[in-house]
């Protein structure tokens, strides 16, 4: 099957940012992987894997009693997420596009959808899908933008808020929905869910600190895919990632992450 290819790329440079940013997140995920109840045993469906960094995670604290399914549509992210769990053969990766219809399996415990509802065409669709492979009384947990506009930086800058609305604007243009959180408390009730807890999960950060590494390494990486498709010129994103790199060694420097909503939902009903 030919790469089809995401709004934030699939190369090994987009491999290296995705680890990263999983390092980041890895306590938030694992607190609330915890908290739903995923164990050894455990029967996990990693919808979305990417590269496979979340998908090892899950493989060792299921373990050999338990089963992880992880649904990926582009091959190269399955090349590489087969590499890096090739130690565990309890984890079965499928080429599947998340837009399909059904998912071709059903009866498991837990969901794990991370950073996907928003850049899929038909949320709605993704959240039935997720719905009728899981049994009754499994559950759901999405992490996924609630308010991405709200990223921003102080002392406030032009060029920053700039870049934010290119890369909302270059985002819809793809077909993602920035803001999917508001709706899918909605959606997952619709689908037979319960929801169990819904909280937000975003942070003042300083430079020095080791999440400032999750918003550079995006606008490293990102920038020039934004010049690609016509979102900014090459001189905007120069004097927008001068002024970042200037801002990033001022000890005044405070920035505030995009929203994410954490949710945890109970299938209730077929």
């Amino acid at each position: 099957m030919a790469e089809r290819d995401y709004v934030l790329g699939t190369d090994a440079i987009e491999d290296e940012r995705l680890g990263l940013q999983h390092r980041v997140w890895r306590p938030e995920v694992l607190t609330v992987w915890r908290q739903a109840g995923i164990t050894a045993g455990s029967k996990v469906l990693d919808v979305g894997c990417g590269p496979g960094h979340a998908t090892a995670d899950l493989a060792q604290i299921v373990g050999s009693r338990g089963r992880v399914i992880a649904f990926e549509r582009s091959a190269r992210f399955l090349d590489q997420a087969h590499e890096r769990c090739a130690e565990f053969p309890w984890v079965e990766f499928v080429e599947r596009d998340l837009m399909d219809p059904g998912m071709g399996i059903a009866g498991f415990d837990f969901a794990w959808c991370r950073w996907v509802a928003s850049f899929v065409p038909d949320p709605k669709k993704l959240v039935n899908n997720i719905a009728g492979a899981l049994r009754q009384g499994g559950k759901v947990i999405f992490h996924d933008y609630l308010d991405y506009e709200g990223w921003t930086i102080t002392p406030e800058t032009s060029t920053h808020q700039k870049f934010v609305s290119a890369v909302v604007s270059n985002w819809v243009r793809s077909g993602g929905t920035p803001n999917v959180a508001r709706v899918l408390p909605s959606l997952l009730i619709d689908a037979g869910f319960r929801i169990d807890s819904v909280k937000p999960l975003n942070y003042l950060i300083r430079p020095n600190e080791f999440m400032w590494q999750w918003p550079k390494t995006f606008i490293e990486s990102h920038a020039p895919r934004l010049v690609e498709a016509g979102a900014l010129t090459q001189n905007e994103v120069d004097k927008f990632m001068a002024e970042f790199y200037a801002m990033e060694k001022d000890e005044k420097t405070i920035l505030f992450t995009p929203t994410v909503a954490e949710i945890v939902a109970v299938k209730s009903r077929a």
